[in-house]
């Protein structure tokens, strides 16, 4: 395994993140990276809680600083589906980043399957991460050479798991997403639906916890991406927690839960026009087009534009 395919694999993960405590129970395959298992002290009691966010805030440093999250409050209990909904800038990747462990709060307490993570060694973190959250991106995150099997596999790596059993358990998960007969395939030589399908697979590799969803059907047709929201449906059907973000409505809709956040700001339900659009109650995501009139910035050499109306539909 080369250093790149680790930083696909782990794309927060440092060298000064991996643990120096090699097991020692026996020999393995030379590409086997195996750590021990950092454990961290018992757990708060919290029978149901998975998320637990506790005025957590995210401030980057200036100058000058700039608030991406505000302290924000949220709850989320074992078995849910939640959808994070906003349109663009509205501080959802940040939110991500701190759900998954790939960046710490500068407020508040992030509490995660019972552990205060806010407190925890970036290796104790980084271990609770590939144990127990399993990622879904938009681009895929594949690497291009290496087989729909092996893409599975190399998630396990840091399980301290041999590699025949990497690969078995990769297998089982291809075919739980229905690509049994792409086992051998490489990314290049699948569709975007097969290709998300592969991400899942690996996401999933680890039995985790909890599945954080980055617009997973963002680069697929409707066809293909309602598919592949009915692959979600089924495994939260099965008891996983997933938590979806989107500004797309439709794909919310699925969730049986919805958060809005909008400026950094976290709100119960979706109510992104609540409060910013004149009349109606249509509480529908918008799109990240803007409203008419918005002048667009010009390509080097050409004026500006300015966003016209939809047309009328004609009357015969």
């Amino acid at each position: 395994m080369t250093e790149d395919d680790a930083t696909v694999i782990l794309p927060a993960v440092s060298d000064g993140a991996l643990h120096d405590r090699p097991l020692k129970d026996g020999a393995l395959d030379d590409d086997t990276a195996v750590f021990a298992r950092v454990v961290d002290a018992e757990p708060a009691p919290a029978a149901h809680t998975l998320i637990e966010l506790d005025g957590v805030g995210m401030t980057y440093a200036g100058p000058p600083p700039v608030e991406a999250l505000k302290p924000v409050q949220l709850h989320v209990e074992n078995g849910e589906y939640v959808a994070i909904v906003g349109p663009s800038g509205s501080g959802k990747s940040t939110l991500l980043n701190l759900l998954g462990l790939l960046d710490v709060p500068t407020a508040g307490t992030y509490w995660f399957d019972g552990y205060d993570t806010s407190k925890m060694k970036e290796s104790k973190r980084t271990q609770l991460r590939a144990d127990k959250i399993g990622f879904i991106f938009q681009s895929f995150h594949l690497m291009a050479h290496r087989t729909a099997t092996e893409n599975v596999a190399m998630s396990l790596v840091y399980q301290g798991i041999p590699r025949r059993k990497r690969r078995q358990i990769a297998r089982e998960k291809l075919d739980l997403v229905g690509l049994s007969h792409r086992l051998d395939a490489l990314p290049t030589t699948l569709s975007g639906g097969e290709r998300q399908r592969v991400a899942i697979a690996r996401a999933l590799a680890a039995e985790p916890s909890l599945l954080l969803c980055d617009e997973p059907t963002g680069n697929l047709d409707s066809k293909t991406a309602d598919a592949i929201l009915a692959t979600l449906d089924e495994l939260h059907g099965q008891g996983l927690t997933i938590l979806m973000i989107t500004h797309d409505h439709d794909v919310a809709e699925r969730a049986g839960r919805a958060v809005t956040i909008r400026d950094g700001q976290l709100r119960e339900g979706n109510h992104l026009h609540d409060d910013h659009h004149d009349g109606g109650s249509d509480d529908r995501v918008p799109t990240d087009r803007p409203d008419p009139g918005t002048l667009i910035m010009p390509v080097a050499g050409e004026a500006p534009t300015a966003v016209q109306p939809a047309a009328a539909p004609r009357r015969n």
